[in-house]
């Protein structure tokens, strides 16, 4: 009973792997970056962000392997159509979310930075960072505890 459980699991493995999302691996061209306030903004970007809300991904092992394709390429899809630094200037408002989004601990996500330890950021990168996209992307102001979302969310745990 239990071989047989084990040779359908592998079957159904293998046959996943068949299905061909998941499998467009690539990176469009870079048509245009923000003008950013600061090389350490860019950089903590690049480091942080950019394997998802940039034309330049870096794809892993476990990208190629479904069903965890699957996942990989619907977080950049996504993540892409919300903000993408390589296709600056498409949309007038597509930064303005940006730095709250970092001030409210909602980016980078617990399940990136599960895989991605060189994203973390610590208390004062965060505040750093979040400044400096603030001042790249313009309407957002560096200002602390007035949103709906607390300032713990755990994920540097």
């Amino acid at each position: 009973m239990t071989k047989k459980v084990l040779v359908g699991v592998l079957v159904v493995l293998v046959a996943i792997q068949l299905v061909p999302y998941g499998r467009d691996h690539s990176n469009p061209p870079v048509v245009a970056e923000p003008t950013w306030n600061a090389s350490d903004t860019r950089a903590t970007f690049f480091r942080v962000c950019a394997n998802c809300h940039s034309n330049e991904t870096t794809w892993p092992w476990y990208s190629h392997v479904a069903p965890a394709s699957w996942l990989v390429q619907w977080d950049v899809d996504r993540a892409r159509a919300e903000l993408n630094v390589s296709r600056w200037g498409m949309d007038e408002n597509e930064g303005d979310k940006a730095a709250k989004m970092v001030r409210t601990n909602r980016m980078p996500p617990r399940t990136y930075l599960w895989a991605h330890r060189e994203a973390r950021l610590t208390d004062e990168e965060r505040r750093q960072f979040e400044t400096g996209l603030a001042a790249t992307f313009g309407s957002h102001r560096s200002k602390r505890g007035n949103d709906d979302v607390g300032e713990k969310s755990g994920y540097l745990d």
